[in-house]
């Protein structure tokens, strides 16, 4: 069954950087797009990005352009979220998932605050 494990998540200061990873298991990771979805408080999911199987290409959400990176590695069934220039605004549980589908993990919090 499809496993997804999110990791790297904290407190930090507004204006920091923290790199998020997500191991996959139970499926074919290389043969599907992969997602970042987070959840703040109060509120529903919201798609941060996308990025297509060979990751080479990815999507943002307008929040978060410029500011997040998401690659992956398709020999180690990894995907990653860098995110520089923290906001308290991007407070929130982070899920990696696939498309279209409910986050399977538990996610990562990440905690902007001065």
């Amino acid at each position: 069954q499809v496993q997804l494990v999110e990791s790297g998540g904290g407190l930090v200061q507004p204006g920091a950087s923290l790199k998020l990873a997500c191991s996959a298991s139970g499926f074919k990771f290389s043969n599907y797009v992969m997602t970042w979805v987070r959840q703040a408080p109060g509120k529903g999911l919201e798609l941060i990005s996308t990025i297509n199987i060979p990751g080479v290409r990815t999507t943002y959400a307008d929040s978060v352009k410029g500011r997040f990176t998401t690659t992956r590695d398709n020999v180690n069934n990894m995907l990653y979220l860098e995110m520089n220039n923290l906001k308290p605004e991007d407070t929130a549980k982070y899920y990696c998932a696939l498309p279209s589908t409910p986050p399977h993990g538990q996610g990562t919090q990440v905690t902007v605050s001065s």
